[in-house]
């Protein structure tokens, strides 16, 4: 798979910051048959600006066809009610998920791990898991819980994976300028080293 057959689009959505998400002229490798998903981190407070960002995410997908979204966690703020998760996650994206747009999600600290049973975030039940999408594979951790298990895990996984591109993503950031969080160097020591050993080619994060 070539650099140009994999199409990405991020819109991360800072609801959280009471921001809002202004439209935008986006021109991105759009080849028939290549792989296309979203990005989006720390949504899920069922705010109007979650659902204004979520309103432009629908209005990309009829030019932009992703498939999927990745989300980094802290995808429900606050309660973590089955009424919650309908106003802070099926409702601002019902028009995503009836065109069939898969989401599947990262646990952040702000989430429940009991979140990982909810069917519309696809964890398989798991606080940490892979899946592949032709010939790029998605590995996503539990970074508010990486445990000597998940470690393993991960590279088990990484080192058989067999698909050009290796993608991770999770919640808190190796590498960060923010003024609140910053980068987690407890977790780029472990992390970083398996990344560059196994080829991951893009990682991303939220917090």
């Amino acid at each position: 798979m070539s650099r140009r057959s994999l199409a990405l689009i991020g819109l991360l959505a800072l609801s959280c910051a009471g921001a809002t998400a202004s439209a935008q002229d986006l021109r991105l490798p759009n080849a028939p048959g290549s792989v296309k998903f979203a990005v989006i981190g720390d949504s899920g407070t069922g705010a109007p600006p979650q659902y204004e960002v979520a309103a432009q995410m629908a209005r990309v997908h009829q030019t932009f066809a992703f498939d999927r979204v990745i989300m980094l966690g802290d995808n429900i703020y606050g309660g973590q009610t089955p009424a919650d998760l309908e106003k802070k996650f099926a409702q601002p994206y019902k028009p995503l998920i009836d065109a069939g747009v898969i989401f599947y999600a990262a646990l952040g600290n702000h989430d429940s791990p009991n979140n990982r049973m909810y069917g519309l975030f696809h964890m398989m039940d798991q606080r940490y898991y892979t899946y592949a999408v032709k010939n790029v594979r998605f590995f996503v951790l539990d970074t508010d819980s990486l445990d000597p298990q998940q470690i393993a895990w991960l590279e088990t996984v990484l080192k058989s994976a067999q698909e050009s591109w290796k993608i991770s993503y999770f919640h808190h950031p190796l590498y960060s300028d923010g003024a609140t969080h910053g980068s987690d160097v407890n977790l780029r020591v472990v992390l970083e080293p398996l990344f560059v050993k196994y080829g991951v080619k893009v990682v991303f994060s939220g917090h």
